[in-house]
């Protein structure tokens, strides 16, 4: 089968287009016939090994999966002895090791079938940008205020939509040129090159951090007092931490403070899973889809999503 595969932590400019063996299905195993594959930032960390700190996930001297790829959607080609859920021809979606093939083998509690009203790019786009999301928005009662920062990326456009279907009332962080698509998912607007929000004009119950390295002290000035600051990720330099060092300060500063610090590294779970396949199948939430590349531009894909650029999600079309 054709794979983008490489054998060291390296730039995904150094990706290649490969023949390789088919993954063969285990007894607690479904391959996959693999349509479309999510491009996210966690796949750039796969490819190139950073932080090191990730490595101790990934492998901490050469990457455990040859391929790369996290979200899969596609086709059930076969199922193991124990699989009871799928069955070969089931139209599917999740996440697996080595999505950028043809084919992919992942385990039975990693997928759920794809809402019929998806195409399979879509779905492709979902599960590791919508699991944070998710995890993120999920202490939200209806009618409370809610920031989400970042909120025209891939995390951003489906913490905006859950948090809008929990009931909550939601402000979006972006660019200009990110602002008509976050007020079309239903929340107001700070464009951050022309204002801050935290300037005490307003204050939210939920802050939802997935995009820039603002500090705690800024971030928690735009909380109520006993409000609560999650914050997913941000994307900055360095080998080491690249980001997570505030995820470490807020575990110090949390005991202190009446407002709740929630550093978040996101899990994927079969019950958020299948929670997302009802927001999806209603129209509670629908994938923004950003741009789609061929197998073979996986590195083309990279460069556009660590641009910054994109509005919603980038998905490999296989």
């Amino acid at each position: 089968m054709k794979a983008m595969v490489r054998e060291t932590y390296c730039s995904p400019d150094l990706l290649r287009l490969a023949d390789i063996d088919r993954p063969v299905a285990g007894d607690d195993d479904v391959l996959v016939r693999v349509v479309a594959a999510g491009v996210d930032q966690g796949v750039w960390h796969l490819i190139t090994g950073l932080p090191y700190l990730s490595r101790l996930a990934s492998g901490p001297f050469r990457p455990r999966h040859r391929v790369p790829g996290l979200d899969v959607a596609g086709r059930v080609e076969a199922v193991g002895a124990n699989v009871t859920r799928f069955r070969p021809g089931d139209e599917v979606y999740g996440t697996c090791d080595g999505s950028f093939a043809e084919y992919a083998r992942t385990s039975e509690d990693r997928l759920d079938h794809k809402p019929a009203n998806l195409t399979f790019e879509q779905a492709a786009a979902v599960p590791t940008s919508a699991f944070p999301a998710l995890q993120g928005v999920r202490p939200v009662q209806a009618g409370q205020r809610v920031l989400v920062i970042g909120a025209g990326g891939g995390v951003g456009t489906f913490a905006v939509q859950l948090a809008t279907a929990f009931g909550a009332d939601v402000t979006g962080v972006c660019s200009t040129a990110k602002a008509d698509l976050v007020r079309s998912l239903g929340a107001d607007v700070v464009d951050y090159t022309r204002e801050d929000f935290a300037d005490g004009a307003h204050h939210y119950d939920l802050i939802v951090d997935t995009a820039g390295h603002r500090t705690l002290s800024h971030l928690r000035r735009a909380l109520t007092p006993t409000g609560t600051l999650v914050v997913i990720g941000s994307e900055v330099k360095g080998r080491w931490l690249q980001g997570t060092d505030r995820q470490l300060r807020m575990f110090l500063l949390s005991p202190f403070v009446r407002q709740k610090l929630r550093p978040l590294f996101s899990t994927a779970r079969q019950e958020d899973l299948r929670l997302l396949t009802k927001l999806l199948a209603s129209g509670q939430v629908t994938p923004i889809i950003a741009r789609t590349y061929p197998l073979d531009e996986v590195a083309e894909a990279v460069r556009y999503l660590r641009s910054g650029q994109a509005a919603g999600k980038i998905v490999i079309t296989v």
